[in-house]
């Protein structure tokens, strides 16, 4: 009995002793239920005091009856599933969340979900390593989150806030996040806007391009904008620019039916048959040095307002096809109508069949060379009749093309030699028109509505396309020096290239004599007030 005594007492004590234990180590808001299983442990023990292994199963219950606390403290979960997240990135995630969650507010509940998986995932790896460590981990992960979550939590969202100003580096955090797809949607679409609204741009300004081309494949668009006379004029001590390959690559070939058109930049040449002619704007030529250029399409027409320095208005009004109806100039509120084609309507024809003229007098007062005769006889030629009567009234195209019609006017053929493959007049060239630009000057104040014909030709070495469209440009070029140099006005001018059509010396070979520009007085073929006061005299 003395014996025996003792042994019962140290084993009631070791029972009483684990049983303090356990519940000290319980938590501190502990339920009944782990108390209860507790004491079953105990329990157990008196009856099995030498199975150890029976313990450690017996410790598991309660642990895993564990997973319905997150329906009592829901907040608890989240704050620990957190922790870690800052422990691995203290200052990346916590910043990015604020930034990513106020756009989109229900997106704060959503979040919880991810963290409730990291849990799962990350306590898998211990319980990996054995079986009997898991149970006091859990255990001692809700002791250990409620203290590290309150002191590690502020210091996840102080310090970046610290070290990045929020308004510098809220944009720069959205803009490096990848994986926060609204984010990456208004970063793509802000940018889009821009490239949409250029591409919009673009279109309409091709569309307002296409709109300002003519319609009419032989016609050629109006003036945009104010022109250099540098392209006609050559400065002293420079030599003749070289520009008439750049024409020649830029050309674009267009067919249709039996009529090809070759266009240029600022020229159109139409072959038809054995017929082949050049077409330009004239508005061009007005639009050199001009304060402002106006360009207006309404009801089939098309008018172009040229502002020249001086303040004169130069109204032309064409067709769809660019056909020209009427020139106007416009001064100090007064309007002089310089050419008026509407009387003929819808022009189709462009040459016409007429007779040529008998002229039985002297030659050199039918063709005067500038070079050889006085500055009055220059005027004599200018204020001229035709040298036969003239039928009828006809129109600026059908003089510019009809060369029987053309002859029923003399002409002044100028003293004038341009370089091979060049429309551009030195100043030495520009000095010999004084002559000429003094007899219009005084034709054309005697009548306001007087008009010259300045023809371009060439000689026959070449292609005939590309001498058409070199003379051409030389007839503008002495109409520009005229104006720009002698202030001729360049609405009482009109151009026109020839080519090696009219040949002055028969010759295949380089001609100087051919390489020429004519002035003619046409007034009397276009106006018919004029025509029948020369068809009186």
């Amino acid at each position: 009995m003395t014996s025996h005594a003792p042994t019962i007492s140290f084993r009631h004590m070791l029972l009483a002793g684990t049983a303090v234990a356990l519940v000290a180590f319980a938590p501190s808001a502990g339920f009944a239920g782990e108390r209860a299983a507790g004491l079953a442990q105990l329990k157990f023990a008196q009856a099995n005091p030498d199975d150890k292994d029976k313990k450690d199963d017996l410790r598991a219950p309660p642990k895993q009856a564990e997973p319905p606390k997150p329906s009592a403290p829901p907040a608890a979960a989240q704050k620990p599933a957190e922790p870690p997240k800052a422990a691995e990135k203290p200052a990346e995630k916590p910043a990015d969340k604020p930034a990513a969650a106020p756009p989109p507010k229900a997106a704060a509940p959503a979040q919880p979900a991810p963290p409730a998986a990291a849990q799962k995932s990350e306590p898998a790896k211990p319980d990996a390593k054995s079986d009997a460590k898991p149970a006091p981990a859990q255990n001692a992960a809700p002791k250990e989150t409620p203290k590290q979550a309150p002191k590690d939590a502020p210091k996840a969202a102080d310090n970046p806030p610290a070290k990045q100003p929020p308004a510098a580096a809220q944009p720069k955090a959205t803009e490096s996040k990848p994986s926060d797809p609204k984010a990456v949607d208004s970063q793509k679409a802000e940018p889009a806007k821009p490239a949409e609204a250029q591409k919009d741009n673009a279109q309409k300004g091709e569309a307002s391009k296409d709109a300002a081309a003519p319609a009419n494949p032989a016609a050629v668009a109006p003036p945009t904008q104010a022109r250099s006379a540098s392209e006609f004029l050559q400065k002293k001590g420079e030599k003749p620019a070289a520009g008439f390959d750049d024409i020649k690559r830029q050309r674009r070939e267009v067919r249709e039916g039996n009529r090809t058109f070759i266009r240029e930049p600022d020229r159109t040449i139409v072959r038809d048959g054995r017929r082949t002619i050049i077409r330009h704007n004239e508005a061009t030529r007005f639009a050199i040095d001009a304060r402002g250029v106006h360009v207006d399409r309404k009801g089939g027409t098309v008018t172009t307002i040229v502002t020249r320095p001086n303040g004169v208005r130069i109204i032309t009004t064409t067709d769809e096809r660019g056909h020209l109806l009427r020139r106007v100039r416009e001064t100090n509120g007064r309007s002089i109508v310089i050419i008026d084609n509407t009387f003929a309507g819808a022009q189709r024809d462009y040459f016409i069949e007429v007779p040529p003229p008998r002229f039985r007098g002297p030659r050199d007062r039918y063709i005067v060379d500038a070079g050889r005769v006085r500055r009055d006889r220059i005027y004599e030629v200018f204020v001229a009749p035709p040298v036969a009567p003239v039928a009828r009234r006809y129109t600026l195209e059908q003089v510019r093309y009809s060369e029987p019609l053309r002859s029923y006017m003399p002409r002044v053929d100028l003293d004038i030699n341009f370089a091979t493959g060049s429309w551009q007049l030195s100043p030495d060239q520009v000095d010999e028109l004084s002559i000429i630009a003094a007899g219009i000057e005084q034709a054309i104040k005697k009548n306001p509505r007087e008009v010259f014909l300045i023809e371009g030709h060439t000689d026959a070495v070449g292609s005939d396309i590309d001498n058409l469209s070199l003379s051409d440009r030389r007839a503008e070029a002495v109409a520009v020096a005229l104006t720009e140099r002698f202030n001729v006005p360049p609405e009482n001018l009109v151009t026109q290239g020839y080519g090696e059509e009219y040949l002055k010396v028969e010759t295949d070979g380089p001609s100087q004599e051919n390489r020429r520009v004519a002035v003619r007085r046409i007034t009397p073929l276009i106006d018919r007030q004029t025509a029948d006061r020369g068809n009186r005299r």
